[in-house]
């Protein structure tokens, strides 16, 4: 599959760097586009920075580089992951704001109707991040918070980030044996 995955400022970048690592081991065709926020909190979470990052993908797009491949709809994608996903890029999102090539290449899943599975990690929320997010999911964008379980009793923190990872992968339809599946 040919994957775009979006990294904005929130925080919980982790997540983002595991499935860049899930999804080139699987053999997928990686495209990156990150915020200026969001490689500042990549780096101060994880210490990558834009040059290691470009190495985990296929390619690594400017953000406001809106002429792009990924910001047109003629250019063929599989699906788009915003992990995490910032509530300001969520509300650009429902607003219909495309500023920068992440937002773009977005609206233009959403408008060709590819999977977009955004990952929210925001806590508290408040209602109009609730109202963004729901009016997404009306669009068509799976909504998956940062919000692992704890039914396969994870020991570490990195069992946490396979859960959700794992879950992500499951949305995108990425075979992996991250976490153990609910057994009953």
């Amino acid at each position: 599959m040919k994957i775009v995955v979006g990294i904005t400022g929130a925080s919980g970048s982790i997540y983002a760097v595991r499935l860049l690592e899930v999804l080139r081991a699987a053999g997928h065709e990686i495209h990156a586009v990150v915020t200026k926020s969001g490689s500042q909190v990549l780096k101060y979470e994880t210490g990558i920075t834009p040059d290691a990052l470009a190495k985990m993908v296929d390619r690594l797009y400017n953000i406001d580089d809106v002429g792009a491949a990924i910001a047109s709809g003629s250019f063929r994608v599989d699906a788009m992951v915003i992990v995490p996903c910032s509530m300001k890029t969520a509300g650009c999102l429902a607003a219909g704001i495309a500023d920068n090539l992440l937002t773009r290449a977005a609206d233009v899943a959403l408008k060709e109707g590819h999977p977009l599975i955004i990952v929210p990690r925001e806590t508290p929320m408040h209602a109009i991040h609730l109202e963004n997010l729901l009016k997404l999911a009306h669009t068509g964008a799976r909504i998956l918070p940062a919000c692992p379980g704890f039914y396969h009793r994870p020991q570490t923190l990195d069992d946490l980030v396979n859960m959700m990872v794992g879950k992500i992968c499951d949305v995108l339809g990425v075979e992996h044996h991250l976490f153990p599946r609910w057994q009953g």
